[in-house]
């Protein structure tokens, strides 16, 4: 593995880990840096402090959480792979085997934690988000992110000098805590206000910075979800939605198979689309994984029309 541990310390030291937790993960992880620029593996390297910060004593089971996110992703592909769909296409199905499952979750978001840094498109959105959409804003802009997750978007956004007012909506009372304690472990230097909000019951407030991400393939119906980011969004205001392509998860309801169908989708939402940024799975180009459909994270910045 060439990274250097003196130039690269964190993203070194999380390397070792994983390798150990999951030796045959070796190989991929060689890949997945192998010809990565400084630029790229300076962003890991800050991605992989804050990874640490929010696991703090329990790293080693981030690792191995991440190693069992693996395996259970590999038996979704292969649901996906013979049949063309994703196994669940209700939220009911979704909470009653992923959410309602306190243990499941727990290792299911450790293992996704993991992953904004193992898998490139993970981390190349995580990229685009901070340089091309928070860097954008304007001065003193208010930001709400919806379902903040892990909370790495949600710290880039608020952590921003330019940030005026940082705001986070879920519904799960559990997903607010771990968001609440992750902001406070990657040591955010600033007030976030965290509700619990449903997005379907949302208050009649404005925001000029709004992210949601990997939000949209959770549910039934996006396009409702949608009409209401419309709404929240001020006349002047900027939007950052990702959403994977063609990627079968256990709670993935909603299956976009090109990346010009969810751009299709929040155009006709009444969106403008500024940028867009594809990026393909780890090892694969573009053009590859179009044609295999293999993953492919999907990032839009848009605007009000």
């Amino acid at each position: 593995m060439q990274i250097s541990s003196e130039n690269y310390p964190a993203l070194a030291d999380m390397v070792a880990r994983q390798v150990a937790a999951f030796p045959d993960h070796r190989e991929y992880l060689e890949k997945r840096f192998a010809d990565a620029a400084s630029a790229t593996l300076q962003f890991a390297d800050d991605i992989s402090r804050k990874v640490m910060g929010i696991a703090g004593a329990d790293i080693t089971r981030f690792v191995e959480d991440y190693r069992w996110l693996c395996d259970m992703v590999l038996q979704e592909e292969i649901h996906f792979r013979r049949t063309g769909r994703y196994r669940l296409s209700t939220f009911e199905e979704a909470d009653a085997q992923v959410y309602s499952n306190r243990e499941f979750m727990t290792r299911y978001m450790n293992g996704l934690l993991a992953s904004q840094l193992w898998w490139s498109n993970h981390t190349e959105m995580l990229h685009y988000f901070r340089d091309a959409f928070v860097a954008g804003n304007p001065q003193n802009f208010s930001h709400l992110e919806i379902g903040p997750g892990h909370g790495l978007f949600l710290y880039l956004a608020a952590s921003s000098p330019k940030c005026g007012s940082a705001t986070g909506w879920d519904i799960s009372d559990a997903s607010l805590a771990n968001t609440r304690e992750a902001l406070s472990s990657m040591k955010l230097d600033r007030a976030v206000d965290l509700r619990k909000v449903n997005l379907f019951d949302a208050p009649s407030e404005q925001f000029n910075s709004i992210a949601f991400s990997e939000v949209l393939e959770h549910l039934e119906v996006p396009q409702d979800a949608l009409a209401i980011l419309h709404r929240l969004l001020s006349k002047d205001g900027r939007i950052f939605i990702n959403a994977p392509i063609n990627s079968p998860a256990p709670d993935h309801l909603f299956l976009f198979e090109t990346p010009e169908q969810m751009v299709d989708m929040i155009l006709d939402a009444g969106f403008v689309v500024e940028s867009t940024r594809f990026a393909p799975c780890t090892g694969a180009t573009l053009e590859r994984a179009r044609k295999r459909k293999l993953s492919i994270s999907a990032g839009v910045i848009a605007r009000k029309r």
